[in-house]
């Protein structure tokens, strides 16, 4: 539903009548090497895995292509941990149409991106200091994947997500996975 309210908003506002969708990794990797793009929209948590999965492969592959993330995650986290890959474009779906309308302009015609400020509130957030393969962990971690299966998806050795799930524990001051799941629910973290 979201993603047709986007398409909505980019042809009714902006003109662009030239619009696809995807609803998971390998569809958006299978629509990219049909068509040539210059913007892609992506939302965090795909059916098949998160962007932040896949992202360094469309980076690899498509360099030139503009990437924003349009989430309901919290901006504070999320947003952080993907400047780390150079892409400054992240909205919360939570914000007011006429934000996301001006936002989606400054994405798609070139404008200079600007912080997100739909929360307004300044505070210290545990999550912000995670990793993107942190985050990664920590999002099967929270929807009930144990070491072994992490390690399955992510294609990652046990031993790295342990160390992994350690660092998690560590940077979030928690000391259970009962605890996290409670400060990630505080946090807006999914």
């Amino acid at each position: 539903m979201i993603r047709k309210g986007i398409k909505l908003l980019l042809q009714t506002h902006l003109g662009i009548t030239e619009v696809y969708e995807a609803a998971t990794g390998s569809g958006v990797m299978q629509e990219l090497r049909e068509r040539e793009y210059s913007h892609i929209i992506l939302d965090i948590i795909l059916s098949d895995c998160t962007c932040l999965e896949i992202i360094p492969n469309i980076q690899q592959l498509y360099p030139e292509l503009k990437i924003m993330v349009f989430s309901m995650l919290n901006g504070a986290v999320y947003g952080e941990a993907l400047k780390q890959y150079k892409i400054y474009y992240y909205l919360e779906k939570t914000s007011k149409e006429e934000d996301t309308i001006s936002f989606l302009d400054e994405f798609i015609n070139h404008h200079k991106p600007v912080p997100n400020t739909s929360s307004g509130q300044t505070f210290i957030n545990p999550f912000n200091q995670l990793s993107p393969r942190e985050l990664e962990v920590l999002h099967y971690m929270l929807n009930g994947y144990g070491t072994k299966d992490i390690s399955s998806t992510l294609n990652l050795r046990m031993t790295t997500v342990s160390t992994l799930k350690n660092r998690i524990f560590d940077k979030t001051m928690t000391s259970n996975l009962k605890e996290l799941m409670q400060l990630a629910s505080l946090y807006n973290v999914n």
